[in-house]
């Protein structure tokens, strides 16, 4: 996939709000800082992008102080943006965030009928046969955007193209049958899966880890990796299978540590790692994504991946 691969989203992009009172549930006075550029496809690719993968981002955002922010960021750190979509008519989606002590955390979206869903998927854009498509699965339970997250899989995995999937298979999404479908559509059309612990045990409640990581490389997958937040990963894949023991960090803002780890992951396989190095790197953008505030502001680069690594061996192999 190394030679030539693109890789690419299709998804919300957004900013967020996240409030600096615990416990508040979004409904009592805080304080807020924002916009911090966010969507999960977003955060994704602006690590994909960070690791030195070529990129590019479907999505939209309003003419707007919060559109131009996230376009700004994603500009800067390298990430494709010819199939942005800049609305005149629509505002850029918003996130709030709020945390608890016990580490659960309260959303409010506005993301329907705003910029986020409302963008045209552009023709020409992406060779399929020359790109890897990343799928997070949550933007799925938007119509529109699923609708144009489904025709692109598709037309790429067809062409014989790439598909990366992060499941995110939260109870909610779900309970929708259209979502179903998509995601086991996806699942089955993905040559890497990047599944949670937590992913695993709802699409599999009956199956032991291991015996669902055989159902899935049974299957297309090639490459399954298992992200265990605090207590770090494991990748199997190609007869090989490695753990990764957790880094300890102070943790100030777990949103978009998942992605950034798949972005740094599905980044350094798209440039010929090996599962070894691209997961121990993956492992540690993934620390490193928690200790900042905001959704993106914890993605990193390989030098200060190499630096964090150099400082803190306890992620390595376990």
């Amino acid at each position: 996939m190394h030679e030539t691969a693109t890789i690419a989203t299709v998804g919300e992009i957004l900013v967020e709000f996240v409030s600096h009172r615990k416990n508040c549930g979004l409904r009592e006075i805080s304080d807020y800082s924002g916009p911090y550029p966010s969507g999960a496809p977003a955060i994704f690719l602006d690590q994909a992008a960070r690791m030195g993968a070529r990129t590019e981002m479907i999505g939209g955002v309003g003419d707007d102080g919060f559109g131009r922010a996230v376009l700004d960021r994603l500009t800067a750190d390298g990430v494709g943006t010819s199939g942005v979509t800049v609305s005149p008519d629509h505002s850029t989606g918003v996130a709030f965030v709020s945390y608890y002590d016990t580490g659960h955390r309260d959303f409010i979206f506005h993301l329907t009928n705003t910029a986020a869903d409302s963008f045209l998927l552009p023709e020409g854009l992406l060779d399929p046969a020359r790109s890897c498509l990343h799928v997070s699965a949550a933007s799925l339970g938007n119509p529109a955007m699923r609708d144009m997250i489904m025709t692109t899989l598709r037309n790429v995995d067809e062409a014989g193209g790439k598909i990366s999937c992060d499941p995110n298979a939260r109870p909610e999404l779900m309970r929708d049958d259209a979502v179903r479908e998509a995601l086991t559509e996806a699942i089955e059309r993905s040559t890497f899966l990047m599944p949670s612990t937590s992913d695993l045990d709802f699409l599999f409640p009956d199956l032991s880890e291991d015996a669902a990581i055989d159902r899935l490389l049974a299957a297309k997958a090639e490459v399954i990796v298992i992200k265990r937040g605090a207590q770090g990963a494991t990748v199997v894949g190609n007869g090989a299978r490695f753990d990764f023991a957790g880094h300890p960090v102070d943790e100030i803002d777990p949103t978009g540590a998942g992605d950034c780890f798949g972005g740094t992951f599905v980044s350094l396989m798209a440039q010929g790692a090996s599962l070894e190095e691209a997961g121990r790197m993956a492992n540690a953008a993934g620390a490193l994504a928690v200790t900042r505030r905001g959704p993106m502001e914890g993605n990193s680069g390989p030098a200060e991946i190499a630096a964090f690594l150099e400082q803190n061996a306890a992620g390595d192999i376990a």
